[in-house]
């Protein structure tokens, strides 16, 4: 049997007065999609753990099984594996956008979807400017210490030398059109863990440096040839970098080695650096696709082709589509319909018309890894809608059969509905790939 997760990153949200008091999903015409639900399995599932945020690292280590307290190491960490940016044991890695401040507010967390090619002039120049910075405790920071690498749009990686994770970072998604300086990063504890490595700056000087990186890149990009650009187009400026997600080098199982009967290859495919690196830790090859942008405008037919062409070769493709999420921070209900008929059409109607097709049983999951909901354009804890759908009945020695339930649609309140109920922790996925029994509220087997 081969498996293949088609993740629609924060597709699910809240009734929109704007859509007739209807979810994106509930509003959007996605007939492939809810013929799944009707032929397949349905339920909920909590992918973030209590006490973590609800960030797609947390929800993504979550649904694919992973103990996130034991894993997880910040999401700067998990993109340089995509980007091939290896971290030493004494430095410390995390995600850092270049945003638009609008005086004291944070007008976007994306610069106005700057292009990759804008971003890394402007990376280039933060780099080569770099200063000393003299920290309140003393301490002296030298340029070689601190290093930024260009990733994709706004969605850049800085490393420090001897720097601590454990300081207090707001991503910039969650503070869209709220003050800035009072979301500055706060140092969370003034001693050291000793079961951590050691590190030349405590939390407190970490969070110190941090403040005085991002004053100092205000000045330098105030005036810089790119923005005044961006600025003379009616575009939004690069005008302030903003780190968070800070953490080491992880450590972690491959799905391999977490289920070796029935994952023994796999494929990711992306537009983003996170779900690369997290698809890296766990064992899987990295596929890109020519003309991805992680936006609506992305290349939905290649991202489906090639998800086909690793099925063929692979037991387990991750097919991730981050359109819905930025329509969600964009606030924009309409858009976020409409990525969701696209994956429907787009994605999800010539997967499916292929694997069809095949001799062997494809099992196909459809999920998000957390709702965006446009009122509050950031992410939330609350579970969210999945769809186990399979293409024919299994053979010897693959899982049993999915057997589906009542449900007739996919959204929201339909798979609360499904026969699976809430799940939790490693639940989904153990079902999804065979390792526990499914529990029917219905007897028709799937045709």
């Amino acid at each position: 049997m081969k498996y293949l997760i088609i993740l629609a990153d924060g597709a699910a949200d809240e009734p929109v007065e704007l859509l007739g008091n209807k979810t994106p999903l509930q509003a959007a015409n996605k007939p492939f999609i809810d013929r799944m639900a009707r032929e397949g399995v349905n339920g909920r599932l909590l992918t973030v753990p209590e006490g973590f945020h609800p960030g797609s690292e947390i929800a993504h280590l979550g649904l694919l099984g992973y103990d996130v307290s034991k894993v997880f190491e910040g999401r700067g960490s998990l993109e340089a594996a995509s980007m091939q940016v290896p971290i030493d044991n004494d430095e410390v890695a995390m995600r850092v956008n270049v945003i638009c401040l609008d005086g004291d507010i944070i007008k976007n967390h994306s610069a106005g979807n700057i292009t990759t090619q804008e971003a890394d002039e402007l990376i280039n120049t933060l780099n080569q400017q770099l200063p000393s910075f003299t920290l309140d405790s003393g301490r002296v920071v030298e340029p070689n210490d601190i290093k930024f690498f260009t990733g994709v749009s706004y969605r850049h990686l800085l490393k420090i030398k001897g720097g601590n994770k454990h300081v207090n970072c707001t991503p910039p998604h969650d503070r869209i059109g709220k003050p800035w300086k009072p979301e500055l990063p706060k140092n969370e504890y003034d001693v050291f863990r000793l079961t951590e490595p050691i590190t030349k700056l405590s939390p407190k000087e970490t969070a110190d440096l941090l403040r005085k990186l991002i004053l100092w890149s205000q000045d330098i990009l105030a005036n810089h040839p790119i923005n005044l650009k961006r600025v003379a187009e009616g575009k939004d400026p690069a005008n302030s970098i903003w780190p968070w997600s800070l953490g080491y080098r992880p450590k972690m199982q491959t799905l391999m080695d977490l289920f070796p009967a029935r994952v023994h290859s796999g494929a990711v495919i992306s537009a983003v650096d996170l779900i690369f690196g997290i698809g890296v830790y766990c064992g899987l090859d990295k596929v890109t696709v020519p003309n991805t942008t992680g936006l609506w405008d992305t290349n939905f037919e290649g991202k489906a082709d090639a998800a086909i062409e690793q099925l063929k070769k692979k037991d387990f493709v991750f097919l991730h589509i981050e359109a819905t999420d930025e329509a969600g921070h964009d606030g924009d209900a309409e858009l976020k319909k409409t990525c969701m008929e696209y994956i429907d059409e787009r994605v999800v109607a010539r997967i499916l018309q292929e694997v069809k097709q095949w001799d062997e049983p494809v099992r196909i999951a459809i999920l998000p890894d957390h709702p965006t909901p446009i009122k509050f354009r950031t992410h939330t804890t609350m579970p969210v809608p999945f769809v186990i759908w399979q293409s024919k009945p299994s053979k010897a020695g693959d899982p049993v059969d999915i057997i589906a339930d009542e449900v007739m649609c996919y959204d929201e309140d339909a798979a609360a509905k499904g026969a699976l109920g809430l799940m939790k922790d490693d639940e989904f996925i153990r079902f999804f790939l065979g390792e526990t029994k499914p529990v029917p509220s219905s007897k028709r087997m799937v045709k």
